[in-house]
């Protein structure tokens, strides 16, 4: 049974936003764990054909759990980009096995290498940059690595609340790029203010790097939850946009929904298409469903679900 009701083709799917928004989720990607993916009954239903789809490794995920989502989603027709969380695979032999299962189940050639969001390694690796000197992603043919961006610092990285080690490990970055033949990406933190974000891409460029940013955003969700994570992820002074609603009673049970800070990056980059943000990555806070069916009412076109082309991915 369809999870959604869709209207006829030729009312459908009119861009609620505005043709910037809809040009800027062109090629939006989303993020999913195991547990959330199960229970999606029909992502062809949701999500536009060929979406990237993050899987996140969350510390106690069995490897075997993340490969049979990484399989189903490419069955789907989805490229899928599961994370490589530095601090939870133990050593080299552990990363060869998670790439081959990928690989040999999946057909995974993308990934998102990051540190982890736990505070001591469970073995040999303790960043993202040790995992890429490996090789072990260029040996495997990989096509795409995205690495993790932070539009406001990250205090797990420099506790004093600068943001000088993330700088630099963002030249070093940017240096791996032009030596690997993988195409490279960031994916950021989400954040809820656009100028700030603005700001830190254009600093970026202005500091010679050059990775195309695809900037993180929160989905639809009820503020309360919003804020649990936010606080718990580190979100930075753009939690304030979080607060400030918080504080007028009126809005405190509706769902808080990123237009406003999407309206404004989409803006910008029509005006100024050389920015470094290129596109969106949603987290789905709220729940996937409620994700997809936000960017399907605001995105036109760039968020029609698969399913409304009427075919299959292995359909001649």
């Amino acid at each position: 049974m369809a999870l959604l009701n869709f209207r006829r083709r030729d009312e459908e799917f009119v861009p609620g936003m505005g043709p910037e928004v809809e040009a800027f989720l062109q090629d939006y990607s989303i993020e999913v764990m195991p547990r959330t993916a199960e229970k999606v009954e029909d992502f062809r239903a949701l999500l536009p054909e060929g979406t990237r789809v993050y899987i996140a490794h969350i510390e106690g995920t069995p490897i075997e759990e993340m490969v049979a989502t990484a399989s189903r989603l490419a069955r789907d027709g989805y490229r899928v980009m599961p994370h490589f969380p530095a601090r939870i695979i133990r050593d080299a032999a552990t990363l060869q096995d998670w790439i081959a299962r990928y690989q040999g189940e999946a057909g995974v050639t993308q990934g998102l290498i990051l540190a982890g969001g736990v505070s001591e390694p469970h073995g040999d690796f303790d960043s993202s940059m040790q995992l890429l000197e490996t090789g072990a992603f260029d040996r495997a043919g990989f096509t795409r690595l995205h690495v993790a961006g932070h539009p406001e610092g990250n205090r797990d990285i420099d506790p004093d609340g600068s943001d000088r080690n993330v700088m630099e490990a963002l030249r070093w970055k940017q240096a791996f790029a032009e030596r690997t033949d993988a195409e490279m990406a960031m994916a950021t933190q989400f954040a809820f203010e656009a100028k700030p974000i603005i700001a830190w891409a254009d600093r970026l460029r202005a500091e010679g790097i050059h990775l195309p940013i695809h900037i993180g955003i929160a989905g639809p969700a009820k503020l309360q939850t919003l804020l649990k994570f936010a606080i718990a992820c580190g979100v930075g002074p753009s939690l304030k946009v979080l607060q400030k609603r918080a504080r007028d009673v009126t809005k405190l049970v509706l769902p808080f929904e990123p237009t406003d800070v999407l309206t404004e990056l989409a803006a910008h980059k029509a005006r100024h298409p050389e920015s470094l943000i290129d596109r969106v990555h949603f987290f789905p806070l709220g729940g996937i469903r409620t994700n997809a069916e936000w960017a399907i009412k605001h995105g036109g076109a760039s968020a029609r679900p698969a399913a409304t082309n009427g075919t299959r991915p292995d359909a001649p």
